[in-house]
């Protein structure tokens, strides 16, 4: 009889210890700069087999997200592609103090769909022979505003003023081109990256045209007693995860 015992204490031991993970798995939702969203969807099937927790991710322009937030949308983690949105949430109380960190820096690139669009980008955006040039809202979307920066460090952003279409997003903008509806625009070179067709035409546009797209991550305060998005955080920063965000087109930062 105690031997049976025994060995019954035993099987429960074993399928409470194979049952574990999955008992302790949680979810962390995550609101994602929609410019990390090929990325972030590559970062969550890693994370997911590696920790059994669940990645539940809502994509949309910086400052949309951000607005969201402030209205009480249920997010976890505010993965951003600027810092002023992050720091805002951190010094507004929003998010877990010190928990803000830069996982990405982000590069802007003009690219049009047809192959030899053009040979030289600063002629070609000179002489707009182009009916529409998509950019994303400088007002909402960090790449917008870097788009902005790049136009007006070569005299452009005046003149191109009535070719301009903006898109809510770096992913509006970035579809505008891809379906035709402008003939080249200015968008993230990670989603020319991701682009599963030809590559078109592209200008990795020189990062001194603009200021660094570092994109920061940070805790919100609803989250800070949620393992699951802490260990996604911490998964950021993993060699691992570094080396997918490079593989996508971004740099990273020590």
């Amino acid at each position: 009889m105690t031997s049976g015992f025994t060995t019954s204490k035993g099987w429960l031991l074993a399928i409470l210890i194979s049952l574990s993970p999955a008992l302790m798995a949680g979810e962390v939702s995550v609101a994602v700069a929609a410019n990390f969203t090929d990325t972030t969807r590559t970062l969550a099937s890693h994370f997911e087999q590696e920790t059994g927790h669940t990645v539940s991710a809502s994509f949309g322009s910086t400052g949309k997200l951000y607005a969201q937030i402030k209205n009480g949308a249920p997010f976890d983690v505010f993965m951003a592609a600027d810092i002023r949105r992050p720091e805002r949430i951190e010094q507004e109380g929003d998010g877990v103090a010190s928990s803000r960190f830069t996982y990405a820096r982000g590069k802007l690139a003009l690219w049009s769909p047809k192959p030899e669009a053009f040979d030289s980008a600063p002629h070609y955006l000179t002489e707009q022979t182009f009916a529409r040039l998509a950019i994303a809202n400088p007002k909402t979307a960090p790449y917008g505003l870097a788009a902005q920066q790049a136009l007006e460090q070569m005299n452009l952003w005046s003149s191109l003023q009535p070719k301009l279409v903006r898109g809510d997003s770096i992913a509006q903008t970035f579809q505008f081109v891809a379906s035709g509806n402008a003939q080249a625009g200015f968008v993230a070179l990670s989603q020319v990256k991701a682009w599963p067709e030809e590559k078109g035409t592209l200008w990795p546009v020189p990062q001194n045209y603009y200021q660094p797209i570092d994109q920061q991550a940070i805790l919100l305060n609803r989250a800070s007693n949620n393992d699951a998005a802490k260990a996604w955080l911490a998964f950021l920063k993993s060699p691992a995860a570094l080396s997918i965000i490079q593989d996508y087109g971004y740099d990273t930062v020590e």
